[in-house]
């Protein structure tokens, strides 16, 4: 049986943290939901929409009495962050983060909290274009995975609870350790994020050539990249920031297998093109086949906002 928290503090008010508390209301849980964010107009705008039952002025207030803390703020910002709160958690609270990079947080964060808490590193992934208050929706995590991260000290009944609570709001969870987790990542989010911005910042340089052509005929592909590279720059940057070894290395890879593409196309290997697109081709049926997309056509696609 479930065992709601009392009292879950945000911290950060953007698109994850707005989520997971319009998800808490779906999932009918009892929680007071407490909420903060840097600036004045981020709050007084959650205050509008109402998703938590109080914002206060600042993270030190917001946890007060939380037995569910939640770091929702860029990861450069998490250090910080467990600096101001550390001193006002409640004895037996879990404190946990949404980032995307989990070996820096852990690092930041582990040594600002007190022995009192259980500190289980998370991350959900999912996510859209679209950032701030106002970008979140119940149906966020629905059938998306939120990777857990704990350690040999990580307490089996604090991961358990804070397990129930991401599959209450629509997640599948697994648990990963910390290097694998920012690998993985590397690889599936964050090096394609960066040759995103490196391929619309190549068309922005073509644009000024060409008279806004790359905008006007824009096709299916570079729409793609642009949604990508419209996400938050100061997550991102932190991101890249924060992993640089594992994404340094996948970009590595990446180059070599450029390269071959680059050397089939110039001495005319067809055969080679085809083999490889066929090979790259069965990695998109797999993500359809594992339910983490559809197969619908992507532009024009209803989304949610």
């Amino acid at each position: 049986m479930r065992e709601d928290y009392k009292r879950v503090a945000l911290i950060g008010l953007g698109l994850i943290a707005s989520s997971m508390a319009h998800a808490m209301r779906r999932a009918g849980m009892k929680s007071e939901i407490v909420g903060t964010a840097r600036t004045e107009k981020t709050r007084e705008e959650a205050r509008q929409i109402g998703f938590c039952h109080r914002v206060v002025e600042t993270a030190a207030e917001a946890v007060q009495g939380a037995d569910l803390v939640v770091l929702a703020v860029p990861v450069g910002a998490m250090g910080q962050v467990a600096r101001e709160i550390g001193p006002e958690l409640a004895p037996g609270a879990t404190v946990t983060d949404v980032g995307s990079v989990k070996r820096h947080v852990i690092r930041a964060v582990k040594p600002h909290l007190p022995d009192t808490v259980h500190f289980i590193p998370g991350h959900p992934l999912a996510g859209t274009e679209h950032s701030g208050p106002a970008a979140g929706f119940a149906e966020l995590f629905d059938n998306r995975w939120c990777l857990l991260v704990p350690d040999e000290e990580t307490d089996a009944e604090a991961l358990a609870r804070l397990t129930a609570y991401w599959q209450a709001l629509g997640s599948n969870v697994e648990t990963m350790d910390a290097d694998h987790h920012d690998l993985v990542l590397a690889v599936t989010s964050h090096a394609p994020h960066l040759i995103a911005y490196t391929m619309v910042g190549v068309a922005d340089d073509l644009e000024r050539v060409t008279d806004s052509e790359v905008i006007k005929f824009s096709a299916a592909g570079f729409r793609d990249f642009t949604r990508i590279a419209a996400s938050d720059p100061t997550m991102w940057r932190d991101v890249f920031l924060t992993n640089k070894d594992a994404t340094l290395e996948i970009l590595g890879r990446f180059t070599e297998e450029l390269f071959a593409l680059q050397r089939a196309i110039r001495t005319g290997d067809g055969e080679m093109l085809f083999d490889y697109f066929t090979r790259t081709r069965a990695i998109r049926r797999g993500i359809i086949e594992a339910g983490q997309d559809t197969p619908a056509p992507d532009f024009g696609r209803i989304r949610k906002t």
